[in-house]
């Protein structure tokens, strides 16, 4: 089992920044990719951005790509996504997953088998 905690959402105006964390505990062995997924209300979950835990492949949605930055320390299960130049449209529900997804299905949620509980962003115009 791998747990995963969510920190850092909140409340900001369009073009501001927030940072969002994801700390796994547990087997974290048994992932190989931690992502970031999003959710808003009567809508599927949509990718964001996925890493693999040893940091060599790095997957981000046409949506955020130069604006947003998944990253994480060496040596600590915790990533972060540094979000940049907010929209409106980023509003939702953010989820961090884990898990074992291939290079061509990482913006697949059903590839990953652990989520966090979630951290509210809500970006205002």
């Amino acid at each position: 089992q791998v747990a995963l905690v969510e920190s850092g959402g909140g409340f900001v105006q369009a073009g501001g920044s927030l940072r969002l964390s994801c700390t796994a505990s547990g087997r974290t062995s048994d992932s190989r990719v931690v992502g970031w997924f999003r959710q808003t209300p009567g809508k599927r979950r949509d990718f964001v951005a996925a890493m693999s835990w040893s940091g060599t492949d790095i997957y981000y949605d046409h949506s955020v790509m130069g604006r947003f930055t998944i990253s994480k320390a060496n040596g600590i299960r915790t990533v972060t996504l540094q979000m940049n130049s907010l929209k409106p449209e980023d509003t939702a529900v953010y989820y961090c997953a884990s898990g074992r997804p291939g290079s061509t299905n990482y913006d697949n949620e059903n590839k990953y088998n652990y989520w966090g509980r979630g951290t509210q962003v809500t970006v205002s115009s």
